[in-house]
């Protein structure tokens, strides 16, 4: 136990350490070379405008979190229960992931506009269904890689002893899937939010974060533009870190003691 807040800030101190120093950096070109804010805006300008608008901020990250929330949870859902009938059945398998990857090929301010279209100017169903899909994609192909690649030592084991096919899938390849499922999620997680913001460039109720960060640029207001960015950072940040909180909570132990129990 005591080992373990020094192996988190041992992963924490290189990532933090190099941050700093590139926000070091980012403050002194523009300072040194007196950059405008319509070409860069200084790291301190950000900040300042960032506190000055926390309340607009804040009500436009839990718009945008809202979301990506619920798009993250019915696309990990959805991709879930396909990656289970995908392994169930090889016909379906055929035909689904095909047609899977031609959707995901679509270029996401199409999709956008499209789903804007079918429901009215203020829903919010529109990005929720563009974040859904993007989900979708990524657990649907890291959890059906679990599902099959499973150890051939275990299910011959499993056939040694007259299993179900049902009693395979419980105890061999869903435990297997598992981690897959939350390499999914953790790569889902921040990318729920960039297109949860991202689809608001492109029609809908002016409420969240991509609209408040385009308005504001496009009104001259770069350090406000970029304090909304800095709030969708954080949002992005937040979203992995409760991917990550899950994850041990769920696999005690997490991925490093997975790897020494299957040596």
């Amino acid at each position: 136990m005591s080992s373990r807040p020094a192996a988190i800030a041992a992963a924490v101190a290189p990532p933090l350490a190099l941050g700093v120093l590139l926000l070091g950096l980012w403050q002194a070109v523009v300072r040194v070379f007196d950059l405008q804010p319509y070409f860069l805006v200084a790291p301190t300008d950000i900040w300042a405008k960032f506190v000055d608008n926390w309340s607009n901020i804040w009500d436009a990250m839990v718009v945008s979190g809202t979301n990506a929330a619920f798009g993250l949870m019915f696309g990990a859902i959805a991709g879930v229960l396909m990656a289970f009938l995908l392994s169930r059945f090889a016909i379906l398998d055929q035909l689904v992931t095909p047609m899977s990857i031609a959707v995901n090929a679509i270029p996401a301010f199409v999709l956008v506009s499209v789903f804007n279209n079918m429901f009215a100017t203020t829903s919010v169903v529109p990005r929720r269904l563009m974040v859904t899909l993007v989900v979708f994609f990524v657990v649907l192909v890291n959890v059906a890689k679990g599902l099959r690649q499973v150890n051939p030592v275990h299910a011959e084991l499993m056939r040694s002893y007259a299993a179900s096919g049902w009693d395979v899938l419980r105890k061999v390849r869903v435990p297997n899937a598992v981690p897959y499922l939350f390499t999914a999620l953790k790569v889902s997680a921040p990318l729920s939010v960039i297109y949860a913001y991202v689809s608001e460039y492109f029609g809908g109720a002016q409420t969240g974060l991509g609209s408040r960060i385009s308005s504001n640029i496009s009104n001259s207001k770069n350090a406000v533009g970029w304090a909304y960015v800095l709030g969708a950072c954080l949002l992005g940040l937040a979203f992995y870190l409760i991917s990550i909180a899950l994850e041990a909570v769920a696999t005690p132990g997490g991925a490093g003691q997975r790897n020494r129990e299957g040596s």
